[in-house]
């Protein structure tokens, strides 16, 4: 699929996605909005088989779905009971938590300097969960690809980390 038969079937089901699915799963307008980034970005990367799908409409509701679902799930997974955020661990003091925090930021910004694929599938692996099989699907890819993009996209960040740790 070109980029203009893109932007003429793929696109127009933007906003029917937003209203009808993805602002009615979250609370969020700001996580709705992300939300459609990454449908979008994912049915950017599968538009070569595009054309094998009978029904895209279906396949990108579903994509919008599980997504909504994953980001559902990291929200409970960060949030207490009392709605504000936290960092799950065992340190007690500030100062422990501030270094956790920082060095999230750092994995954050390094996995950010990824290539393109290595840096989609770390996310779609660790940020949305979703397991080998659907990002090869997803990605067009084979698993035995995409875990050995996301097996060098882990060592280039731990290579990094540990390097700057060291400075």
């Amino acid at each position: 699929m070109e980029q203009e038969q893109f932007k003429k079937e793929i696109l127009p089901l933007r906003e029917k996605l937003f209203l009808y699915y993805a602002r009615r799963l979250l609370d969020n307008p700001e996580d709705a909005e992300d939300v459609m980034q990454e449908v979008f970005l994912k049915l950017w990367y599968m538009r070569g088989e595009l054309d094998y799908y009978n029904n895209v409409m279906a396949l990108s509701v579903q994509i919008t779905k599980h997504l909504c679902l994953n980001r559902m799930k990291v929200r409970e997974r960060t949030e207490g009971e009392a709605g504000e955020q936290f960092f799950i661990c065992d340190a007690s003091t500030p100062y422990t938590q501030l270094e956790q925090k920082d060095s999230l930021e750092h994995v954050m910004r390094l996995i950010n300097k990824l290539p393109g694929l290595q840096q989609t599938i770390l996310r779609m692996k660790h940020v949305d969960g979703f397991e080998v099989e659907e990002i090869a699907g997803l990605t067009g890819s084979t698993p035995e690809a995409v875990r050995m993009n996301l097996s060098r996209a882990r060592k280039r960040v731990r290579e990094q980390f540990f390097k700057m740790q060291t400075l």
